[in-house]
């Protein structure tokens, strides 16, 4: 007989960091982003953490973030700060740590998700543009020469050395 797997309640979506979470979250923040010694006082992390969640979630651009969660710019550089000290990979770890003590993830069933756009200035790294087959110069019916100047560059120019030409 089959043994019946025991019935982990789903936890309900993370709009908010609820105080549990953040005495998990908060120790990380501290070692990795500490205040800073000098300077203007920061947005307050956990502020911070709830606006980029909002957005993450919800989508909406930053500059529509609500004033709840403080100015969208500041958790915007807070967001760009954590990125580049590696504090998301590492509260990922921990939670993932904290979940499996849980048994509450099935990694036997997963997800991604993607979208797909344009690189709008992506310069030397997007390529040539398909449409243009690699053709060479501009278009010559909208050329402003005649044709005969069109092609000069193409016709054999005729030299003659003689008096009879």
């Amino acid at each position: 007989m089959a043994r019946r797997k025991s019935a982990v309640e789903p936890l309900p979506t993370i709009w908010e960091v609820n105080d549990e979470l953040w005495a998990i979250i908060e120790p990380i923040l501290t070692e990795l982003d500490p205040p800073a010694a000098t300077g203007r006082p920061r947005t307050g992390q956990r502020e911070a953490l709830n606006g980029i969640i909002y957005v993450m979630r919800t989508g909406c651009q930053w500059n529509h973030l609500p004033v709840q969660f403080g100015d969208d710019s500041s958790v915007h550089r807070t967001l760009q700060r954590w990125v580049a000290k590696g504090v998301f990979p590492r509260i990922w770890a921990v939670l993932v740590e904290n979940c499996e003590e849980l048994g509450g993830v099935n990694w036997e069933w997963q997800s991604a998700d993607g979208a797909m756009g344009k690189a709008r200035f992506g310069g030397d790294l997007v390529g040539p543009n398909p449409t243009d087959r690699g053709k060479p110069g501009t278009n010559a019916a909208s050329s402003s020469r005649p044709m005969a100047a069109r092609w000069a560059w193409w016709w054999p120019v005729p030299t003659c050395t003689t008096a009879n030409c």
